[in-house]
């Protein structure tokens, strides 16, 4: 059995989770308190209380996925005496993932990786004043059917593939204007829907430069760390291992495409046969069917789950 460990994204968030874990745990709860004193704010009372508002401002949102997925795998760690490095053949994670999985790897510390997503939460919320652009969900077209309205719709505004999640289902960033334009296209064109994303930005597309230039000088300042195992990152859908590389890519990552459906294929192609998602919700398990028939995904958030996955990962159950 392969086993890739993947982290969840933007979207994933709901008031109280992890808690459960940290009221278990008292591995998960330090992993909360040192993100709470990296941050130099209560982060951990907005995850447990909300409101939900608040937590869905993309500067608290980023940090406080990335803090469940590491309470996670610090309870496994501390535990139940199991390092993601022994069992894992590729960590990946989507969007602000990759930051949790780098984490969760080893190449950057709990601390810094805190610190990292709120900067780049703050920047991508910043890059572009509010409502000037969106993101919009195209289900049940192909990756090379949605370029092509992208560049349709375009018209001298922005309009670009941001997430290219799963087969038929597509994600575009960019003007409002343009994002408008092509939901009307899509929906003459086939597609089954086209669903307006609820988010403060337009992420993953040329409009966020300005982040993407705050994180170069963010990212330039961390100390990195060769990850203890292979990352699939987002901008090449390939393993990467160099500290220089990884940077570089999370700097791209700002403006470029999230390549998901490519980076899972990658994995299964490679003999991947279970994905563990480990952090809040099954947004990626849901994903593993579609992108690697065949293989088995498994969503880890409770203390149940973390049990159910260290007894199959020593082998107490099948």
């Amino acid at each position: 059995m392969a086993i890739a460990f993947i982290f969840p994204g933007q979207g994933s968030q709901r008031v109280g989770m992890g808690m459960e874990l940290a009221r278990t745990f008292g591995s998960a709860q330090r992993v909360f308190d040192e993100v709470d004193a990296a941050l130099g704010r209560k982060l951990s009372a907005i995850i447990e209380d909300g409101p939900e508002e608040e937590l869905t401002r993309t500067e608290n949102t980023q940090p406080a996925l990335m803090a469940v997925s590491m309470a996670v795998v610090r309870v496994l760690e501390e535990d139940f005496d199991i390092r993601l490095a022994d069992h894992g053949k590729f960590v990946a994670g989507h969007s602000l993932g990759e930051y949790s999985a780098l984490c969760a790897a080893g190449a950057f510390t709990l601390d810094r990786t805190a610190k990292l997503l709120q900067t780049r939460g703050r920047a991508m919320a910043g890059a572009v004043p509010p409502g000037v652009g969106g993101m919009t969900a195209i289900l049940g077209l192909d990756l090379s059917e949605v370029e092509a309205i992208a560049a349709e719709a375009a018209q001298d505004e922005v309009c670009e593939v941001a997430n290219d999640n799963a087969p038929g289902q597509v994600v575009l960033s960019g003007h409002m204007g343009a994002i408008e334009r092509a939901e009307k296209l899509a929906k003459e064109r086939g597609a089954k829907r086209a669903v307006r994303l609820n988010v403060s930005a337009p992420f993953h597309c040329s409009l966020m430069q300005k982040a993407a230039e705050a994180m170069s000088w963010a990212l330039g300042e961390a100390s990195e760390y060769p990850p203890a195992i292979p990352i699939v990152a987002n901008v090449t859908a390939r393993p990467e291992t160099s500290a220089g590389d990884i940077v570089n890519n999370l700097v791209h990552q700002v403006t470029g495409r999230v390549r998901w459906r490519e980076s899972m294929s990658f994995m299964h192609g490679e003999g991947v046969d279970l994905f563990v998602e480990l952090g809040a919700g099954k947004v990626l398990t849901g994903l593993v069917r579609r992108n690697a028939p065949g293989a088995e995904g498994m969503a880890v958030e409770t203390p149940a789950d973390v049990e159910r996955l260290a007894e199959r990962l020593t082998g107490g159950a099948a």
